[in-house]
C-alpha cells in the first residue's frame, strides 16, 4: 500500500461521524477521495475475536465488490484461529496471518480497520486501542462493558476522528429504515410507546470449576482489562456472559441492545427520566447462571413516552412471536417491526401493510449474519472510502447501549432510580457506583 493511500484512509474522514455530516461535506469527500485514490481504494482489515460471529464476515470481506483485504485473524484461541483460516481459505485467495495478540496487529501499519469481536470487556479497550493505533473499527455489540466505556469511547473516536461503526446491523436493514422514517413522519401518529422484547430456550451451564485453561488458549490475554483470576471451567466457551460480571453484560448486552436501539430509534427519545426493573434467575436454579434470566425493565422518558423491555433467556415461550422484535405505538396505528421486515396496522387493529424482508439475517440462533451484517458491513468500508455516512455512528450506539446498562445496574442494586435527561448520568449514588469498572493495572483506557 503506498503512503499516500494509507495516509488518506487514516486522516480524509474529518467530520464523517454520521448524522452530524452534511451532503455537500459527504460529497466533497467522495470527489476527494475519488480524485486520490481512483480504483486502488482497498482497505485491509483486521477481524479481532473469531467466535461465533466470525460467519457474519465472510460475505462482506470476500465479495469482490468491497474491495477489501483480509491481512490478520485474530484470537486468543489457537483452535478458533485454525479454524477461521479454514472458513476463509474457501472464499478469499489471500492467506491471513493468524495472530495471537492484538497488540501485535495494531502495530501493523499496513492495517487499516478492525473488527473487534472480542468478549464484551474487551470492546471498548480494543476499540480505543485500535482509534490510537489509527485504525477504523467495526464494534461489535455491546460496544462498552459499563456506562463509563461508553463515554471513554465516544472520547477517543473525537480525538482521533476514526470511522466507528457500532455493530447493531438492523441499523443498516432497508425495511427498518423505510418504517422508522415513516414513523417520525407520522404514519401511526404520535409514537408514545415500544415493546422491545428477545425469547430464547437456553439451558443449563455448569457450576464452574477452577481448572487449568483449555489447551490453545492465552488466558491472561483472554483477561486483558479484567483483574486476574484463575481460570474456571467453561468460561472460555461462551459461558463467560453468564458467569458473573468479569467478561459479560447479561443477556441486556448481548441481545437486548438491538431491540431498545430500534424502540429508541423508533420513538426519538434519547436518555430516559427513569427506569424500573424486575430481574432474577429462575430457570435451571442450581446451575452455574449467575446472572438473571429473565428481566422486565421500563424506561420513562420525557413527552410521556415509554420503552418496555421484556427478556426471556431460557423460557422459550413465545409471546409477541418471532422471537425477538419491537412494537410501537401510535395514536393512530402500531408498528410489528424485526429482522423479517414490518407490519403496518391501523388504530383498529387492520394490517395496512406487510413488507417481508429478503433477509436472511439470524434472529436467535447463535453466531448470527446474514445480509443485514453485510450491508452494515459495507456501509463501514463506504464510509471509511467517504462515499457514505454511517448508519450507526457510535455517538448513537452508545446512547442505545446506555439503556442495556441502566437495567444491568437497577437489576444488580435491585433499586429503581431516576436519571438526568441531559447527561444521562444516574442520580443514586449506590447505583453510580457501578458507572465503571476495575481494570487490571495498566489496562484501563485513558486519553
Amino acid at each position: 500500500m503506498s503512503t499516500d493511500r494509507r495516509n488518506f484512509l487514516k486522516k480524509s474522514i474529518a467530520g464523517v461521524t454520521g448524522i452530524s455530516i452534511g451532503g455537500s461535506a459527504l460529497a466533497s469527500s467522495a470527489k476527494n477521495y475519488s480524485r486520490i485514490l481512483g480504483a486502488n481504494d482497498r482497505i485491509n482489515v483486521a477481524i479481532i475475536g473469531l467466535g461465533r460471529r466470525l460467519g457474519a464476515y465472510l460475505e462482506p470481506i470476500s465479495r469482490k465488490e468491497s474491495n477489501v483485504e483480509l491481512l490478520y485473524l485474530c484470537d486468543v484461541m489457537k483452535s478458533q484461529r485454525e479454524e477461521a483460516a479454514d472458513r476463509f481459505a474457501e472464499v478469499i485467495k489471500n492467506k491471513p496471518v493468524l495472530e495471537n495478540d492484538i497488540r501485535k496487529v495494531l502495530e501493523d501499519s499496513k492495517v487499516d480497520a478492525i473488527f473487534n469481536a472480542t468478549p464484551d470487556h474487551w470492546h471498548t479497550p480494543g476499540a480505543c486501542m485500535a482509534m490510537e493505533a489509527g485504525k477504523h473499527v467495526y464494534l461489535e455489540k455491546p460496544c462498552s462493558h459499563n456506562p463509563r466505556e461508553g463515554e471513554i469511547v465516544v472520547a477517543f473516536q473525537q480525538k482521533y476522528n476514526k470511522v466507528v461503526q457500532m455493530g447493531n446491523q438492523q441499523r443498516s436493514a432497508p425495511e427498518s429504515i423505510e418504517i422508522i422514517k415513516d414513523i417520525h413522519n407520522g404514519v401511526i401518529g404520535n409514537a408514545y410507546k415500544a415493546v422491545a422484547f428477545y425469547t430464547n430456550g437456553r439451558g443449563e451451564v455448569p457450576v464452574p470449576k477452577k481448572q487449568a485453561p483449555p489447551e490453545g488458549l492465552d488466558w491472561d490475554l483472554f483477561q486483558g482489562p479484567s483483574p486476574r483470576k484463575d481460570y474456571e471451567d467453561d468460561t472460555w466457551n461462551y459461558n463467560w456472559h453468564w458467569y458473573g460480571w468479569d467478561f459479560g453484560t447479561a443477556e441486556m448486552g448481548n441481545n437486548a441492545t438491538h431491540e431498545l436501539d430500534v424502540a429508541r430509534w423508533a420513538l426519538d427519545v434519547k436518555y430516559p427520566l427513569h427506569i424500573d426493573v424486575f430481574s432474577g434467575k429462575f430457570q435451571y436454579i442450581n446451575d452455574g447462571w449467575s446472572m438473571y434470566d429473565t428481566m422486565e425493565a421500563v424506561f420513562h422518558f420525557s413527552n410521556n413516552r415509554i420503552i418496555k423491555w421484556e427478556g426471556q433467556s431460557r423460557n422459550k415461550y413465545d409471546t409477541f412471536g418471532g422471537g425477538r422484535g419491537t412494537i410501537i405505538y401510535g395514536s393512530e396505528g402500531s408498528v410489528f417491526v424485526n429482522r423479517g421486515g414490518y407490519r403496518l396496522y391501523d388504530i383498529k387493529g387492520k394490517l395496512v401493510k406487510d413488507s417481508k424482508s429478503a433477509s436472511n439475517e439470524a434472529g436467535t440462533a447463535l453466531g448470527g449474519g446474514g445480509d443485514m451484517t453485510t450491508r452494515h458491513a459495507v456501509n463501514f468500508f463506504e464510509t471509511i472510502r467517504g462515499k457514505e455516512k454511517l448508519n450507526s455512528p457510535i455517538e448513537q450506539g452508545v446512547v442505545s447501549q446506555l439503556l442495556t446498562h441502566y437495567a444491568n445496574i437497577s437489576s444488580r442494586t435491585g433499586k429503581s432510580f431516576d436519571i438526568d435527561e441531559k447527561s444521562g448520568r444516574i442520580f443514586d449514588r449506590e447505583a453510580m457506583k457501578l458507572w465503571g469498572r476495575e481494570y487490571e493495572p495498566g489496562w484501563e483506557p485513558k486519553l
